[in-house]
């Protein structure tokens, strides 16, 4: 082997630590900011978790803010991911909206404290970091099949900006409000499998009936 062949060899080696140790980070920081937000958040605490030092969080992600910016973009990715493979615009409204509805609540079954960042992105920070984030874009694409939907005549005269915001509530204030549904008798385990199903079920048969 070369000496640039080995040099190359351990630098991909170091690249791959380095993307595992950020993860690990990233990992722990959104458990903690879902916890307690951006303003009660501690770095501290998120080393501790992790097992790295304080200082090594500072150097990949340069500061507290830093940290939580990349959260939120990493607590999207999936969700714009999948959104970009669907190829909505060649879809009727209404296929668009159930296939993003689809995705959107699948993505938070996966991350359920997606919801609870970004409540406290709207209670702590009034939006200052989720309009730098993208969740714009996953809010745009919502507005734009609804007003396909309104322009084709399959979905009733309907505001897209009011009707979207319903519709994100409908689907996210289940995750938001568990601990405090989860309190009624009926509304057990609201977190387990069976339940997270039948929301998903309620919620876009809810939806496209209210659109229609």
């Amino acid at each position: 082997m070369t000496r640039q062949a080995k040099s190359e060899k351990v630098q991909n080696a170091k690249n791959r630590d380095a993307e595992a140790t950020q993860a690990i980070i990233l990992a722990a920081a959104e458990a903690e900011f879902a916890q307690h937000g951006l303003v009660a958040a501690r770095t501290e605490a998120i080393a501790a978790k992790t097992g790295v030092a304080k200082s090594m969080i500072y150097y990949y992600f340069k500061d507290k803010e830093g940290l939580y910016q990349a959260v939120l973009e990493r607590s999207h990715a999936d969700l714009l991911q999948t959104i970009q493979q669907l190829d909505l615009d060649n879809l009727s409204p209404e296929a668009a909206l159930e296939k993003f509805l689809t995705a959107l609540l699948d993505c938070v079954v996966r991350n359920p404290k997606l919801p609870t960042i970004m409540f406290h992105e709207a209670v702590q920070n009034q939006g200052k970091y989720y309009k730098r984030s993208s969740s714009l874009s996953i809010d745009t694409t919502l507005i734009n099949i609804l007003e396909r939907g309104v322009s084709a005549r399959v979905f009733r005269k309907l505001d897209p900006f009011v009707s979207a915001i319903n519709i994100m509530g409908t689907c996210l204030f289940y995750f938001i409000g568990a601990g405090n549904i989860q309190q009624h008798p009926q509304g057990k385990r609201v977190l387990s499998k069976a339940m997270l199903t039948k929301h998903k079920q309620e919620a876009i048969a809810f939806i496209l009936a209210g659109v229609r």
